[in-house]
């Protein structure tokens, strides 16, 4: 047996040959050697579009047979359908397998009830995960979209304190925080009475906003674990584009739409460069990719394995050069935050006059 197969070999289940292809890394201080691809969990929760659970099972399942190693999920996505989804499948397989990351905070569509950090709600919705789920124990326990609590003293003072209890009843090994803005993360860290293992967070560490690298010596200053998701951009680094929903400006917009147009041009998918990208990022000891479709599962597995062509990476050089270094990583910091505030202000008004 190879010395540089990570602790989730499991023979029998695993083949030597697809685990030795993949590449693997110590996760911060952790003991969790991950995969560099980390399954995420919003695209079997039905969150971009209407799946077939049969499907999500076999793909979650071939992700962990070919390598893949760390799944990750939470109660937001599908509003608990994601995780209960796992829970149809993750109790068949051997649980030394893979390792596994929720997050608590975020729940419900309704304004007044999306959020909720609470210490008395995290602890019951570890319960409730671990419920769905069908485990015993969560690998790590994430702090959802922490720029959505009241202040950042409550994800301090009360949520974290609550998830060190979780901790020490065994429920669940690490703990991570989670969120767009990047110096959240930096005064959390600085303030935080509990050790924070990981950080997640997304859209930074893309062709159109590549920020993430220059808090990287930081986060490793900390010695936390590195987790980057969304390296499409939500849908700005497709053909089809994002969604009306996007909180992208419409220069930010356009520039991507342009940069997809110019790959068509070139017969390139905008979609496959960018994939590798993110993925050649340093620093990032994971990167999250979710998908509900096995053709695309296998497509973003062969990209990490196998690269892009020449001719695709001329054509990434070029994007960078002609559209994206110019944008200068502009964001949507602070747009989805005060949308929020201003609906529950809102829901509060009307409660009143009611």
């Amino acid at each position: 047996m190879s010395s540089n197969l990570p602790p989730t070999f499991v023979e029998g289940f695993h083949d030597v040959k697809d685990l030795s292809k993949m590449k693997y890394t110590q996760l911060g201080k952790t003991d969790m050697i991950v995969s560099s691809m980390t399954f995420g969990g919003s695209a079997i929760g039905s969150v971009y579009r209407a799946t077939d659970d049969q499907e999500s099972v076999q793909v979650v399942e071939k992700a962990i047979q070919l390598g893949i190693n760390m799944i990750d999920t939470a109660p937001w996505y599908g509003h608990t359908k994601s995780e209960k989804v796992l829970g149809m499948i993750l109790p068949k397989f051997p649980r030394q397998a893979y390792y596994l990351n929720t997050k608590v905070g975020r729940y419900l569509p309704e304004t007044s009830k999306m959020f909720d950090f609470r210490a008395e709600r995290v602890i019951q919705s570890v319960d409730e995960s671990l419920n769905h789920l069908g485990v015993e124990y969560i690998d790590t326990i994430q702090i959802h979209d922490m720029e959505f609590a009241p202040s950042l003293d409550i994800v301090i003072n009360e949520t974290l304190p609550a998830l060190q209890k979780v901790k020490d009843a065994g429920k669940v090994r690490y703990i991570g925080i989670t969120g767009y803005p990047m110096e959240n993360f930096r005064t959390v860290l600085e303030k935080s009475p509990v050790k924070i293992d990981t950080v997640l967070t997304y859209c930074h560490a893309s062709m159109n906003d590549n920020s993430l690298g220059e808090y990287i010596p930081y986060f490793q200053s900390k010695g936390v674990g590195v987790i980057n998701a969304s390296i499409l951009s939500m849908g700005l680094l497709t053909n089809r584009g994002p969604a009306k929903w996007h909180r992208a400006g419409e220069n930010i917009r356009s520039v991507c739409r342009q940069a997809a147009e110019f790959c068509q041009s070139k017969d390139v998918d905008i979609a496959k460069i960018a994939t590798r990208f993110s993925l050649e990022q340093s620093g990032i000891h994971t990167t999250l990719i979710g998908t509900a479709s096995m053709k695309n599962l296998l497509t973003n597995l062969e990209v990490l394995k196998h690269g892009i062509t020449d001719h695709e990476r001329k054509v990434s050089d070029e994007v960078m050069d002609k559209f994206f270094k110019p944008l200068n990583n502009a964001n949507w910091e602070g747009v989805d935050v005060r949308r929020y505030r201003e609906k529950l202000s809102e829901n509060e008004n009307d409660v009143n006059l009611g």
